[in-house]
């Protein structure tokens, strides 16, 4: 297939290989992922606009081997903004993409970009996070556990002022999110992460754990909260995943995760469409939520002396 002249916004692109099979065993190409991420843009780009990103791209499909990818390529057009991110450790800075617009995401797909991982903070205050993100993948006999860890750290953000939210990931588990004021720097809201994390594993130490090592956990649900650090990321919601089927990752509604027939993955480019057709984004309006550290600092080292 020729390349296609693509213009979106005023900015135009060179469309190729929009043919290549990117999900073969589901018959998804190339073209059909970018009509997917055209189709869901209003729903995507209010949660890219204004972060740097990691691309994870597979220029030959799920099928060969990808790569991240978080340096913008000098050959990206002009358009396409850039972010000087300084490099943690390091006396050196680098380009990240911010997608903030459809002319943005639709070159990105066209370059083989399947998920968008996305920073925790964002491009005009970087070393504020403006979200707490806690990542609950499951052991390996099943999503039930992950149910109740999601519930538990719901609990315990309530308890401490805070206004949680969920999303399937679209790979093994839940993410749970709470936004945040950006009046705390990374060091003390990881700190917090932590602690809270600490607090919900041990409360319930037969479920919940926070040991690095696999070994260590047995069958108990890791509380992950190290993604809230500077230059982490997660993956952004409605983002497409790397995985048979192109599963998406999905915000819910706190009640959908009694649905005992729900899962990771529950979510595809085959069915997001209609799910949004029918409810708005449970997330659309989440940064009205945001809150300082301050207070809920205060009651989770409350809960932790009473534990």
């Amino acid at each position: 297939m020729s390349p296609e002249r693509i213009t979106i916004g005023g900015r135009t692109f060179e469309a190729e290989n929009l043919d290549k099979a990117i999900f073969p065993k589901k018959g998804i190409t190339q073209g059909d992922l970018l009509d997917y991420y055209r189709s869901i843009a209003d729903a995507i780009l209010p949660h890219l606009q204004g972060r740097p990103l990691t691309m994870q791209r597979f220029p030959n499909g799920i099928d060969e081997q990808g790569f991240y990818q978080k340096e913008a390529p000098d050959y990206f057009p002009e358009w396409i903004r850039r972010s000087s991110v300084q490099l943690k450790g390091e006396d050196r800075t680098q380009d990240q993409v911010v997608c903030d617009d459809e002319a943005t995401l639709a070159y990105l797909v066209d370059q083989g970009c399947i998920a968008l991982h996305v920073w925790e903070s964002r491009a005009d205050k970087l070393d504020h996070n403006d979200r707490h993100v806690f990542d609950l993948d499951p052991p390996d006999h099943g999503f039930e556990l992950v149910r109740q860890g999601a519930q538990a750290l719901r609990d315990t953000l309530d308890e401490m002022g805070l206004v949680p939210f969920a999303m399937t990931t679209g790979s093994r588990g839940i993410h749970v999110v709470t936004p945040l004021d950006r009046s705390a720097s990374f060091d003390k809201a990881r700190a917090f992460a932590r602690d809270l994390a600490e607090l919900v594993a041990t409360r319930s130490p037969d479920r919940f754990t926070t040991e690095m090592r696999k070994a260590d956990r047995g069958e108990r649900l890791f509380v992950d909260y190290l993604r809230n650090a500077y230059g982490q990321t997660s993956v952004a919601s409605y983002a497409v995943r790397a995985r048979e089927g192109a599963p998406v990752a999905t915000p819910l509604d706190w009640d959908e995760l009694q649905d005992g027939s729900l899962h990771a993955q529950s979510y595809t480019v085959k069915n997001i469409l209609r799910r949004l057709g029918q409810k708005r984004d449970p997330w659309r309006d989440m940064m009205q939520d945001a809150r300082s550290l301050t207070e809920p600092r205060e009651r989770l080292d409350d809960a932790m002396s009473a534990t």
